[in-house]
């Protein structure tokens, strides 16, 4: 593996890790009953990771976002399938460690933190809030990180603020996971995967769609350096 690429996926499998690590353990610490303090610690995880290492891999930590900026050309092909491995193995890992050491009791109580579907919340519903969820998700990330237009030096903010906005709304209606990785870690730890294909093409068509949009209706791309014309002298 090229000294590069290790590089990048080390640090894309450490932003799904705090994800999961600090969001599903906030679920468990607060039984699940403190919303507030879930969006926060959710948003806080991955703000914190696009500041402090963005500047590395571009702090994707999300597969549908992999995919939906690969499908707009703003990353290769080739690192798809490298950075969603990476991405969920975080998570995994993260999981099972949370797993480990949490309360048994406490952890079983929320399902360690795993999305899930709330009361009464029907397939197509749910499908439709992680669609709008991560559409947003994806519009943040075009709007601060990629845009050159955009306020880059406070791009980890405003993408974890949207995270926190997004968990306020639909984290009682489908756990707003927005990211495959941060739900397939708790999935594969408690052998719970119900809804599973929610959790992969919800996130992935709204990423797209964001995408799609922006790229094709609001963003402006640098335009090529106009030749150099030199004044006559005096």
């Amino acid at each position: 593996m090229p000294r590069g690429l290790g590089q990048l996926l080390v640090v894309e499998f450490i932003g799904p890790f705090a994800l999961t690590f600090i969001g599903a353990g906030t679920i468990v610490a607060t039984k699940g009953d403190n919303l507030v303090a879930i969006a926060i610690a959710h948003g806080l995880a991955i703000g914190v990771m696009v500041a402090a290492a963005g500047h590395i891999s571009g702090g994707v930590y999300n597969p549908a976002l992999t995919v939906a900026l690969a499908a707009t050309r703003r990353m290769p092909w080739s690192r798809v399938i490298p950075y969603v491995v990476a991405q969920c193995l975080g998570a995994i890992v993260a999981a099972f460690l949370l797993k480990a050491v949490a309360d048994p009791a406490a952890a079983s109580a929320v399902n360690l933190g795993n999305p899930a579907l709330g009361r009464g919340v029907g397939l197509v519903q749910g499908l439709i809030v992680e669609i709008v969820l991560t559409f947003f998700l994806m519009f943040a990330v075009f709007g601060s990180a990629i845009d050159r237009r955009g306020p880059a030096t406070i791009a980890g903010l405003v993408i974890g603020l949207t995270i926190t906005m997004d968990i306020f709304m639909g984290g009682e209606l489908t756990g707003a996971a927005m990211n495959p990785a941060r739900w397939i870690g708790t999935a594969i730890a408690q052998a719970d995967f119900a809804n599973w294909w929610l959790y992969w093409v919800g996130p992935i068509v709204g990423a797209l769609l964001a995408a799609f949009l922006y790229c094709h209706l609001l963003l402006e791309e640098p335009r090529a350096a106009e030749p150099s014309v030199e004044l006559p002298q005096p």
